[in-house]
């Protein structure tokens, strides 16, 4: 008897029970594909600049050491993703207008289909809901965040250029005395005749810095509205004039499901 042949979804069922049948038709459906979804945004967030370091005395007397983020033209909504249109839900924000010759034929293009000014950077945040968000929306970090909650900032480290063990990854030197020959060479780096070669991902000299990183669970401590500016507590990666990404943190248990 063939497979196609089977009428019976009880039958069916017994037979092959991790199949599911169709009554209406003699062909089996075969089970829909699982797709894992990419990591999304706790919720929607802002570019900004890193201005430098500063202490923040609290009402206390305590001294904090904060980070003074500013702003400039920009935090404008330049294309709002659908599932329907591109697959998946997203918010694309615009930073940092500059002038027209600065950009591309194709990115003025995408600029002024969005009504948008000509801006720099340009990034997106993956959400479960986009409703709400138009082209060309205006988006204020003090709207969106207060005093006291918690972000994840992303930017780039300083480069370092090439840099030795010691630096690079916190190795110890050799004696300076008593005849070593050994200060800040490396030393050996694998076995001779077996594996007679060196593993893969071993801690070297090489390029250091100048990687995109992410600083977690950032207190923001003050919103000043009149000098544009927010202090987040802490040290943010850059030098200042640096672009920062700042979002809602990812908390498990607050607004990520624990499972």
């Amino acid at each position: 008897m063939s497979i196609l042949s089977i009428s019976s979804p009880s039958s069916s069922s017994a037979l092959f029970p991790n199949v599911s049948f169709s009554s209406k038709s003699s062909s089996f459906l075969t089970p829909p594909l699982q797709i894992a979804t990419p990591s999304l945004a706790a919720g929607i967030g802002v570019m900004a600049t890193k201005l430098g370091m500063m202490s923040f005395f609290e009402p206390t007397g305590k001294v904090v050491p904060v980070t003074v983020v500013g702003f400039k033209e920009g935090n404008i909504v330049t294309q709002v993703k659908t599932q329907a249109t591109d697959g998946y839900d997203a918010v694309q924000i615009g930073y940092r207008r500059v002038r027209d010759r600065k950009l591309t034929k194709p990115e003025m293009g995408h600029l002024q289909k969005a009504g948008s000014i000509p801006l720099r950077h340009l990034q997106e945040f993956r959400l479960q809901d986009v409703q709400g968000f138009e082209p060309n929306q205006k988006l204020s970090f003090d709207e969106l965040f207060n005093e006291g909650d918690i972000v994840d900032v992303s930017g780039t480290t300083i480069g370092k250029g090439f840099q030795g063990g010691i630096k690079r990854h916190n190795f110890k030197r050799g004696q300076m005395t008593h005849g070593s020959k050994s200060h800040r060479a490396l030393g050996s780096i694998g076995a001779g005749t077996t594996p007679g070669r060196v593993y893969k991902g071993k801690k070297m000299p090489g390029r250091m810095g100048g990687t995109k990183t992410k600083i977690r669970k950032l207190k923001i401590v003050k919103i000043d509205k009149e000098l544009n500016v927010v202090m987040i507590k802490g040290a943010l990666p850059g030098k200042p004039g640096n672009l920062l990404r700042i979002a809602p943190a990812k908390i498990v248990g607050k607004n990520i499901p624990k499972s």
